[in-house]
């Protein structure tokens, strides 16, 4: 039997250890090694690095474990277990030399994530968290915030890179959150963002056409941190990314109820 405890350790060695590995490219990356997935979909040297040092520290842990895997440096699928990994959340910020970027890795236990771990290496900020054990800092206890109107609130959302069929009601929606909240912030990794949500810093985020690597860890970091995590329909259990809202327990229901209002017309 697997102690999710111990294990999550391990989990927070690796991604520090990927995370400096990407530091320290960071002091030398040259823009123009970068290669094109997709239209503002990009991917470096530093990624497939950080993917591949992960998997040789993760695999070991649990023999029988797959990979779902950003870069896809490794396809092996796991009956029961499977590691999901983004080895470098926020490539072009990276590219740019902006911070933040993450590591993130979950671990799935059949379809249910267990444990997750968000490394930003630049701030030296490691959120962890493991079912039923909470959500954890650096070491310390972390919860959402206790905003309970939207109106109080401070707001975060990425922008999609190449899938604009929804650009105009998300537009309409952005719209409509600057005026009235506190703000919106875009950090340019969803990882980060979802984290950040956990341990009060914004007090909600939304995102659409992300991937299950975007948000396993995030997902399970902010729930065991009391927060809630959806599709735009309200469904807690899609893992696929294409829908992310994430926000503490007091203000989901008021932010659910608007995120349906304008992105519902995404077939007008």
């Amino acid at each position: 039997m697997i102690d999710i405890k111990d294990l999550c350790a391990e989990i927070e060695a690796a991604a520090r250890e990927a995370g400096t590995f990407i530091m320290k490219e960071s002091e030398r990356f040259d823009i123009r090694s970068t290669e094109i997935k997709g239209i503002n979909n990009f991917v470096t040297y530093v990624d497939k690095g950080s993917e591949r040092m992960l998997i040789e520290k993760l695999g070991p842990l649990i023999p029988e474990a797959g990979f779902i895997a950003e870069e896809g440096t490794c396809v092996k699928k796991g009956e029961k277990y499977n590691w999901i990994i983004d080895p470098l959340d926020g490539t072009t910020n990276f590219l740019h030399g902006v911070h933040p970027f993450a590591v993130s890795i979950g671990l799935m236990e059949n379809n249910e994530v267990i444990a997750g771990v968000v490394h930003e290496p630049g701030a030296k900020e490691t959120f962890t968290a493991w079912k039923g054990g909470g959500a954890w800092l650096n070491g310390k206890r972390i919860h959402v915030s206790n905003v309970e109107v939207l109106s109080g609130a401070l707001a975060a959302t990425g922008f999609p890179y190449n899938l604009f069929d929804r650009l105009d009601p998300y537009m309409e929606l952005l719209k409509y959150l600057v005026k009235n909240t506190h703000g919106v912030r875009r950090l340019g990794s969803a990882a980060i963002d979802i984290a950040y949500v956990a341990c009060g810093r914004y007090d909600l985020f939304f995102e659409y056409d992300l991937k299950i690597w975007d948000i396993a860890a995030g997902m399970l970091i902010l729930r065991e941190a009391g927060g809630r995590f959806s599709n735009f329909s309200g469904k807690m259990t899609g893992l696929d990314g294409s829908e992310t809202l994430a926000s503490n327990a007091l203000i989901y229901n008021e932010i659910l109820k608007i995120v349906q209002n304008f992105m519902e017309q995404k077939q007008l």
